[in-house]
């Protein structure tokens, strides 16, 4: 369930922690005409980034150029929270980031393993975020909706939150 207290007093690390237990979202180069595509995200909270493994032929790779800009939208397993990222994206091949976030299941798209010669990184540097966080209660969402009902009044089952984040080196 999203703490909504946490979601209005501290955003950023309450971001981090979800991403933490995400396991895919939808990623999307801005101004390209492909559609966002599902990607394993892999959070370095240090630099305020995401990364994601693909291939250097993938239509992500050839769609990033320099100065591009994306979108990376997220769904909590419980679904109540929302959040979309935006900032620069770059691909960047660093084996540091490569080694920090190989798994078995990275390894089972890469026929060379980590030295497969089609094996890239992608850096989502976030600069912005907005999030959707919804109480997971029953019993409040069903009181909020009747309550809704009677009052004419909109709902409060949720917190929206939109977030400026620093860039780092």
């Amino acid at each position: 369930m999203a703490d909504l207290s946490k979601t209005k007093s501290d955003p950023l690390q309450q971001l981090w922690d979800v991403m933490e237990h995400v396991h895919a979202g939808m990623l999307g180069v801005q101004g390209s005409d492909h559609h966002m595509q599902p990607m394993a995200p892999y959070v370095e909270k240090e630099s305020n980034s995401v990364w994601f493994y693909t291939k250097s032929d993938s239509t992500l790779v050839e769609t990033v150029r320099a100065g591009s800009r994306a979108h990376f939208c997220v769904i909590s397993k419980d679904h109540d929270y929302h959040a979309c990222l935006s900032g620069a994206i770059d691909e960047v091949k660093s084996r540091d980031h490569i080694e920090k976030f190989w798994s078995p299941m990275v390894a089972a798209w890469y026929e060379g393993g980590k030295d497969d010669p089609l094996l890239t990184m992608l850096q989502l540097k976030v600069d912005d975020a907005a999030i959707w966080a919804s109480t997971g209660s029953t019993l409040r969402f069903g009181w909020e909706m009747a309550k809704a009902n009677l009052t004419n009044q909109e709902p409060d089952v949720g917190v929206f939150t939109e977030l400026k984040l620093p860039q780092q080196a």
